[in-house]
């Protein structure tokens, strides 16, 4: 593990440790000791990437994250996410630059981390997966690590302001290694989208915290929550990424 990434993940745990964050994890002896492995993660908040690489015990191997170009061109984090070596995917472009890049990677022996859904699921149910998590495991021939985790959202998430509340649980769940063996790329990913719900739907079972009266906007809606519906969220997501286009088009002139 390089010096730099030690650095950062030790940010991130000082951090943790400043809002009580109660940061558990389940199967971690599924992640590989040595060699690729792709860890597949469902996505509810901003933080999930940092507590699925960081959850305890240690040591830890390191994880290159897939990420939004947009946050490689922020002044910091941009600095930080080159200098730890994650990899920067332009979703509004070409992402092939980004896949060979993870491909490298995990033909060097590396974990390379996805959130296959692409973006956060503003209903906290894993949405459809996109293809690049099995796409990559078949080229680089590496096993995936499905991962499910919760709490996070109620960290920071899409659409809520960031105050999170002290001692909050997070679990994250690490499933046990496959190659999944769907004939085709839509079916390999309905696969692993299936593990990932399974091991997020046992999390939603095992978490020891509830939400006091008022205050259940992490929980989803099927769970008596008021998040919204997949149906709402998708809707939402839509709009966004439609706004997010066009403002792309407008600063390149187009």
């Amino acid at each position: 593990m390089g010096a730099l990434y030690r650095v950062g993940s030790r940010l991130f745990e000082a951090g943790f440790a400043a809002f009580g964050i109660d940061l558990r994890s389940i199967g971690h002896e599924n992640i590989p000791a040595e060699g690729p492995a792709v860890l597949a993660i469902n996505h509810v908040g901003y933080l999930d990437f940092a507590l699925a690489a960081l959850a305890p015990p240690r040591p830890r191997r390191e994880v290159r994250y897939l990420a939004r170009r947009d946050f490689f061109e922020k002044p910091i984090t941009g600095r930080l996410l080159y200098s730890i070596r994650q990899i920067p995917v332009d979703v509004h472009g070409d992402p092939r630059q980004a896949a060979e890049v993870a491909q490298a990677a995990l033909e060097a022996g590396d974990i390379v981390g996805i959130h296959p859904e692409g973006t956060i699921s503003p209903s906290f149910v894993p949405r459809r997966g996109k293809s690049g998590a099995v796409r990559l495991a078949d080229s680089a021939q590496a096993p995936i690590v499905p991962v499910g985790i919760w709490g996070s959202q109620r960290l920071l998430t899409k659409g809520r302001p960031a105050r999170p509340s002290r001692g909050v649980v997070v679990l994250v769940r690490y499933g046990e290694p496959f190659r999944p063996s769907g004939r085709t790329g839509m079916a390999r990913t309905k696969e692993l989208m299936t593990r990932i719900d399974a091991l997020v739907q046992r999390n939603q079972l095992e978490y020891p915290q509830r939400p006091v009266p008022g205050d259940d906007w992490w929980l989803p809606a099927h769970l008596g929550g008021s998040a919204p519906t997949p149906e709402e969220a998708e809707l939402a997501l839509a709009a966004q990424e439609e706004e997010r286009r066009t403002r792309r088009r407008s600063e390149l002139g187009g």
